[in-house]
């Protein structure tokens, strides 16, 4: 179960609302110093947007979900010299990115079981890696000497990623009843009249009403 998240509803032409969303997530991105970055994240990033495009004539809704997710870099103590709660907060990144590993040698392995529910971060992360959609990893490494240890932890990470196969990704396309649809049209009126000039509006399809949206939680874009 996760808690201290906001689904925000958002006119998609609307870019002030979209970066004032943007700017909040950003808040709670903890980042702390020390010996091995000083500006280290102390806490994974998920952004996640929900996309819903509904056709009144048709009544069929086609719902997607995209998410950016920032991963916080494993460390080691001894390198980091990271002491009190700096040194707790490794420790719990070090163990959800194992949390993570296990589930992409599970989906390797193609196992009737994948633990999701080891970590807020997998379970988080559950529908864009239970085949559904398509996935993408990039793996930050670091040029020095100094820090083989850790790129060698990330190739390996990599290489475990890159056994997997997610299967090909599924159209979620349904039927709306008739309050959805007639509902649609004055929604549609209302945050048109608030979109900023120069937005781009057009075709068949158009953003739903957000009237079945409820926050789930406190803080957003904190993980």
């Amino acid at each position: 179960f996760i808690t201290d998240i906001n689904m925000v509803p958002l006119e998609p032409s609307d870019e002030e609302a979209v970066e004032q969303v943007m700017r909040q997530a950003a808040k709670y991105r903890s980042v702390g110093s020390t010996d091995m970055n000083a500006q280290s994240s102390r806490s994974h990033s998920v952004f996640t947007l929900h996309l819903t495009a509904l056709n009144p004539e048709s009544r069929q809704a086609l719902r997607g979900t995209l998410n950016l997710c920032d991963l916080a870099g494993s460390e080691r103590l001894d390198r980091s010299k990271a002491t009190g709660a700096r040194a707790k907060e490794t420790v719990a990144i070090n163990k959800s990115l194992s949390s993570l590993t296990d589930v992409f040698v599970s989906i390797g392995k193609k196992a009737s079981h994948i633990p999701f529910r080891n970590s807020k971060l997998t379970y988080l992360l559950q529908p864009s890696l239970s085949g559904d959609g398509k996935t993408l990893m990039l793996v930050n490494m670091s040029p020095t000497e100094q820090s083989c240890s850790e790129t060698l932890c990330s190739l390996r990470f990599a290489s475990q990623v890159n056994k997997c196969e997610l299967g090909k990704a599924k159209r979620s396309l349904e039927e709306v009843d008739e309050e959805d649809a007639a509902s649609i049209s004055s929604s549609m009126s209302a945050t048109s009249s608030r979109a900023p000039m120069g937005g781009k509006r057009g075709g068949a399809m158009k953003s739903p009403p957000a009237r079945n949206r409820r926050p789930t939680g406190g803080r957003p874009g904190r993980r």
